[in-house]
């Protein structure tokens, strides 16, 4: 069988699918071979791997076109600040038409439905959770605690639960925990039993280091519902949301709280989907390794179960990042789609990392993968998948189709002009501030105050008050004195009886 009848068999699929590129063998494409993408194996997650310059960003755009041409919604991380694009049309140039006319497709000037989401004050729909929602274990986990402050973290839930406080956001927590090591201390400990200051000390630093990465922005209300991740445009493309997070490079703890919480809330609220003909919702995460930097082991598993777990609910999650590498190997294993732009070798640390990334691709005949992952062109790359029966297609070296979008950022005045037409961020960005745990514990302890000190008053007004009779014969100093000297004498009528009676001196007559 020739190279262009075996690409041609792994790559054509019986359900719906979209083109990707085409493919190249000794540098040149092969007319007629092309590389489509199934859509019914899109929830099986995937990479997007390749150095600075390579082109993954155009081919996360060109992906997200496809699914949304296809009525499926999307969701990008975008880190940067560079797929802002996809929300105008593109402009062709004589490099679009050059690759166009190689691949044999026709470029398609076309603007995509967008919604821009946010996490902090930048324009677009606000999005936000409660502690609450996050729960003990997954909150635990974000904060990196170990078993007996998890433990902690639990009995405060719990006791929240039984006394109807709220936990919104981190400054509900930190009330609580202030609470239980002060004034509530007894009333805890009677309850729910004896709890560590020093654990509840801990809790407490971690809660403000999460604090200095500004997570407070995204504890509160109101909560984010993903149903609004889901939306169908009016012309019956996939809405295209964008998470412009530019401003949290620096802040990797709060980035990778928000993408936990995200999928976990996912994986909660959809029902079961099993296999389907198409996702109901793809995620990119671009500069993927930010979730994993700094990621204590536990919050590491919980991921790892939620992506081995979210495809049965109709969700795909693409990771994007320089290195393969920067992937655990537990999740790596878990992509069935794999996309390698080239890699660059210009230390001896280099050649091993390319070396064993090519190892995790499939044996080929028709390229030297170690070789050729060094020298692929911008907008080309490796490329393998999952077909329809979940088999791994053979390793093509592809080139692959320019977006029909703006491969540019917007401009802050076209931002502006289509958050204005957000259906969703009336809903999200308006000031809600409930009364939550911090307001209830407060106003529990002022009202106790209040009554402490009326109790008291009420005490000493009736101190003040007319003096009974015996205070009035006791205040005579007469009185006072006629009461010393009779009980100075049956003190010592009784200690005589007792035979310690002193060594008062007495007559000598007194022996008769």
């Amino acid at each position: 069988m020739s190279f262009e009848q075996s690409i041609n068999e792994a790559y054509t699929f019986k359900g719906e699918s979209f083109l990707l590129g085409g493919a190249v063998l000794d540098g040149k494409p092969i007319s007629g071979s092309k590389v489509n993408i199934p859509l019914k194996t899109m929830n099986r997650h995937g990479l997007i791997a390749g150095a600075t310059g390579t082109g993954k960003t155009k081919t996360l755009q060109h992906l997200a076109e496809g699914l949304s041409d296809a009525c499926v919604p999307v969701m990008m991380m975008d880190i940067k600040g560079d797929l802002s694009g996809i929300g105008a049309a593109g402009t062709a140039n004589e490099r679009i038409s050059e690759r166009c006319a190689l691949l044999g497709t026709e470029f398609k000037p076309s603007a995509y439905p967008v919604e821009f989401l946010t996490l902090s004050d930048e324009p677009g729909t606000r999005l936000r959770a409660t502690v609450t929602e996050f729960g003990p274990v997954l909150f635990s986990k974000i904060l990196g605690l170990n078993d007996t402050q998890e433990g902690i973290v639990s009995m405060i839930f719990k006791y929240c639960d039984d006394h109807q406080l709220p936990l919104l956001d981190l400054k509900d927590m930190t009330r609580v925990l202030q609470y239980m090591n002060n004034e509530g201390k007894v009333e805890i400990k009677e309850t729910y039993g004896n709890i560590s200051t020093q654990s509840t000390g801990t809790i407490l630093r971690k809660i403000i280091e999460l604090q200095q990465q500004k997570a407070d922005v995204f504890f509160g209300e109101k909560s984010f519902e993903v149903d609004d991740l889901m939306r169908i445009s009016d012309d019956g493309r996939g809405m295209v949301s964008i998470v412009r997070l530019t401003d949290l490079q620096d802040r990797p703890k709060l980035f990778s709280t928000f993408m936990l919480q995200l999928l976990a809330e996912l994986y909660a609220s959809l029902p079961e989907a099993g296999d389907l003909d198409k996702p109901k919702l793809v995620l990119f995460i671009d500069e993927a390794h930010l979730i994993f930097q700094d990621a204590t082991e536990a919050l590491l598993q919980q991921l790892e179960t939620v992506i081995k777990l979210i495809r049965s609910k109709g969700v795909g999650i693409f990771f994007i990042t320089q290195n393969p590498n920067d992937i655990p190997q537990s999740i790596l294993s878990q992509l069935g789609l794999k996309i390698q732009h080239a890699l660059r070798a210009f230390t001896a640390k280099d050649r091993q990392d390319i070396k064993k990334v090519a190892e995790n691709y499939p044996e080929t005949e028709y390229y030297k993968t170690e070789d050729l992952i060094t020298q692929l062109g911008i907008g080309e790359a490796f490329v393998t998948l999952l077909n329809e029966k979940g088999i791994p297609t053979p390793l093509v070296h592809t080139m692959i189709c320019p977006p029909n979008s703006r491969m540019d950022v917007l401009t802050d005045a076209e931002i502006n002009a289509i958050v204005a037409q957000s259906k969703i961020a009336g809903r999200y960005n308006q000031e809600i501030n409930s009364e939550s745990a911090y307001e209830l514990l407060n106003a529990k302890l002022s009202e106790a105050r209040e009554n402490n000190t009326v109790s008291q008053g009420t005490s000493a007004s009736s101190g003040k008050g007319e003096k009974s009779m015996l205070e009035t014969i006791l205040d005579n100093p007469v009185a006072r004195q006629v009461g010393r000297t009779a009980a100075s004498i049956i003190t010592r009528s009784l200690l005589g009886v007792l035979g310690l009676g002193g060594t008062t001196r007495k007559s000598k007559s007194s022996w008769f």
